[in-house]
């Protein structure tokens, strides 16, 4: 798959840059910008093109069709977006089963328009002790791949403002979908 994968980038133009950092075992992987069902094709192609092992949250009615299954099997976690279900928890006590486990959040939760991402992936990565890397997706220069790695301190609009300055240098498919926070609305 790894190769395939890489071919079928290349065909479409797209470098994929950076990588998880060999002695990170564990982590949490913003995708952002999230404007498109492209944006997951991409990440995915990227994923098996560096070989990285995913886990990724995705809306429980994309396992309730007739390719469930391959949403499943290409480590697709279900989440029911109608219910309160605890899901930081959840999440986070899985990093305590797997010796190795990546999982993909896209923090917009969203592919709409949204003006303050949601913050579970922080606590998410908080309550696990696990660091967040920066994945993303540019679609001026079709360039996607792995930025920064922060370790969560606690403070989150600290922390977030690392967050904001990385992806706002990044262009989104559809860039008018596209929000760090209110005062980027202006």
């Amino acid at each position: 798959m790894q190769i395939i994968s890489r071919f079928i980038l290349w065909l479409m133009g797209w470098r994929i840059i950076g990588n998880i950092p060999p002695d990170i075992k564990k982590c949490v992987i913003l995708a952002a910008p999230h404007t498109s069902n492209m944006d997951f094709f991409i990440g995915r192609l990227a994923y098996w093109s560096l070989a990285v092992p995913v886990k990724f949250l995705i809306k429980k009615e994309a396992f309730q069709n007739p390719l469930g299954f391959l949403v499943k099997n290409m480590g697709g976690i279900p989440v029911d977006r109608k219910k309160s279900t605890n899901l930081v928890d959840q999440v986070a006590d899985l990093f305590k089963d797997y010796e190795v486990l990546n999982v993909i959040i896209t923090p917009e939760g969203t592919r709409k328009l949204v003006t303050n991402w949601k913050k579970g992936f922080y606590y998410i990565a908080l309550r696990a002790n696990v660091p967040i890397v920066m994945g993303f997706v540019d679609y001026k220069s079709k360039v996607g791949g792995f930025g920064p790695v922060i370790y969560p301190s606690g403070d989150f609009d600290a922390d977030f403002k690392q967050i904001e300055d990385f992806y706002r240098t990044k262009s989104a498919r559809f860039p008018k979908m596209f929000s760090l926070s209110p005062e980027n609305n202006l």
